[in-house]
């Protein structure tokens, strides 16, 4: 099956790319993702230890079980910020024209 992954910040300049196309078998997680772009991307790799993975609008665990076609974000660690609000542990997505995710600012 392919997923679309939607890279941002610096896992799209180490990839140099903004989305990547990944084959993986039927019926993988999102753990399995990981290690197929570790593999596929090395300079990916220790930055996927640190970064959160989204399906949806919602973050996503090692073992969920990714569907045919689905869009992943690969969201990397960000500092900086208020510290205060109610985003501070939230996050929010939208679907842009193209139908992929994008962090809302």
């Amino acid at each position: 099956m392919i997923v679309y992954v939607r890279l941002f910040a610096r896992a799209r300049d180490l990839a140099g790319a903004a989305v990547l196309c990944v084959e993986l078998p039927d019926g993988a997680t999102i753990a399995e993702l990981r290690c197929r772009l570790a593999a596929d991307y090395p300079a990916l790799s220790s930055l996927l230890r640190r970064s959160a993975l989204a399906v949806g609008d919602e973050f996503a665990a090692d073992s969920l079980v990714l569907s045919p076609q689905q869009e992943v974000a690969l969201l990397p660690p960000v500092s900086g910020g208020e510290p205060e609000g109610p985003s501070q542990n939230s996050l929010a997505l939208y679907q842009d024209q193209a139908g992929f995710l994008l962090p809302t600012a």
